[in-house]
């Protein structure tokens, strides 16, 4: 009977298909709800509670806070409208394998290791988040800002449950992991709003004029703690802008948007920055000003919602580790193509849950945040450059597909000197982490730009374009 089970399931497995290395077929495109949902869900999730409460750690004031989210979050919709849209809907193919038409096996191998790396650090941070809930029955003791090991084998335990069930939901596909976000989202919002709100008389607030008061008196008060950077309205722009432009600036979200009818879904994300990445971080830094600067999301939610909180926390925390999970096995899927994506996917949520075990990745969130996007946002110019604009500029496209050669010296060039070059600007002329992605982008369009004319002038080129 158990082997019976056991072959009904790994059947089940096998016929999961996510058309990792072919374009999606049009009886699978989605529409506007597909992800409507799922961008709220994975950005109104539990890296806010961590990043609101770091703006105000950071010293961040009330108006440069408002001020920053509104011009940056509209920045980040733009980005995915404009960029990263389009070239998914007209590839329907995930960046990884779009990058081995153009980038050639070898190239695109090392940077999908990459990649899938960096996924699995932001994954392992929101499974620590939603275990931080988890834990609190149990009465573990929960990370602070300078834990850098497991606390205790009750965390390790705790971290270990949570990853498996994020793990389960990730395998069984897209399609379940936007329902997922579907169904969790608007209840997680109502809960981060509740929360906020219940805590507000705490703070001395009880009109419209006494917020004002309290938000710039208490909550964002434009000191920072001690030890920590101070935060400025260019600061929160830039954030809120870049917090993800690995997923649209660097095309990962080309993953779940290849499933878009139109490129104009791309504005569905929307939702998550607004919902999530403006209400949602507000109201985590309200809640970390009421918990007296505590920064463990699962004991300041359930200090001020109680039981919903707690669990506000755990699916909040899965609605991010779900689809960052997803887009990471797609990353090693592309890798080890003679796996099975479940298994691949498998693997990547036991190496994310072995990460979670090390709080002081949630604990430096930000700078994390700010590094992962920046190491993989060369690549996203050049798959921008490469779909959409090659033609025009009379270059070839996926050009190592098409002269059949494994190392794209133009794509590697661009993506090592543009991490270089950010380096430079960041060691020797003190430009912080924060702010070098946008030079760095430009960068990379133009070094991209001139190595392609460079090397599409050999003779076999001048071939492949008369024929």
């Amino acid at each position: 009977m158990e082997t019976e089970k056991l072959n009904w399931l790994e059947k089940k497995l096998q016929t999961l298909d996510e058309y990792e290395r072919e374009p999606v077929p049009e009886k699978k495109l989605k529409g506007w709800r597909g992800f409507l949902g799922m961008y709220a869900g994975e950005h109104t999730a539990g890296t806010e509670f961590v990043i609101g409460a770091l703006f105000v750690a950071h010293g961040v004031s009330f108006m440069d806070l408002v001020i920053g989210l509104i011009i940056g979050n509209l920045l980040a919709v733009f980005s995915w409208a404009f960029l990263c849209a389009p070239v998914a809907v007209k590839t329907k193919l995930t960046l990884y394998w779009q990058l081995k038409k153009i980038c050639g096996a070898n190239l695109a191998s090392l940077y999908n290791v990459v990649n899938a790396i960096m996924f699995c650090f932001l994954a392992g941070a929101m499974i620590a988040v939603a275990a931080t809930a988890v834990g609190l029955p149990f009465q573990i003791p929960m990370p602070e800002l300078d834990d850098f090991f497991p606390t205790s084998i009750g965390w390790i335990l705790t971290v270990f449950f949570v990853g498996t069930i994020i793990t389960i939901i990730a395998i069984a596909g897209y399609e379940y992991v936007a329902r997922f976000a579907n169904i969790s989202f608007p209840w997680m919002f109502l809960v981060f709003v509740a929360a906020a709100i219940a805590v507000l008389p705490s703070l001395g607030v009880e009109s419209i004029s006494g917020f004002t008061t309290a938000a710039n008196e208490q909550i964002w008060t434009g000191v920072a703690a001690e030890g920590l950077t101070q935060f400025t309205v260019w600061h929160v722009i830039f954030f809120a802008w870049f917090a993800n432009m690995a997923m649209h600036i660097g095309m990962s979200d080309m993953s779940i948007l290849r499933y878009a009818k139109k490129w104009q879904y791309g504005f569905a994300s929307a939702t998550g920055m607004f919902f999530g990445h403006f209400i949602a971080w507000m109201a985590s830094g309200i809640l970390m000003a009421a918990a007296s600067g505590a920064v463990a999301p699962g004991p300041i939610a359930y200090n001020s919602a109680g039981i919903a909180g707690a669990l506000c926390v755990v699916i909040a925390g899965w609605t991010t580790a779900n689809p960052t999970i997803y887009r990471a096995g797609l990353a090693f899927q592309s890798v080890t193509p003679n796996w099975k994506r479940w298994k691949v996917t498998l693997f990547t949520g036991f190496f994310t849950t072995v990460i979670a075990c090390f709080p002081a990745l949630v604990m430096n969130l930000l700078d994390f945040v700010a590094l992962y996007g920046l190491v993989l946002m060369p690549m996203g110019a050049v798959v921008l450059l490469d779909v959409l604009f090659f033609k025009k500029f009379n270059l070839i496209p996926n050009y190592a597909e098409k002269v059949g050669i494994k190392f794209n010296w133009a794509a590697a060039i661009t993506w090592f000197s543009t991490l270089g070059f950010c380096l430079f600007l960041n060691l020797y002329a003190g430009i912080e982490i924060f702010f070098l992605g946008l030079p760095g982008w430009f960068v990379a369009i133009g070094v991209y730009i001139v190595m392609s004319y460079l090397i599409h002038k050999n003779s076999l080129i001048k071939k492949l374009k008369r024929k």
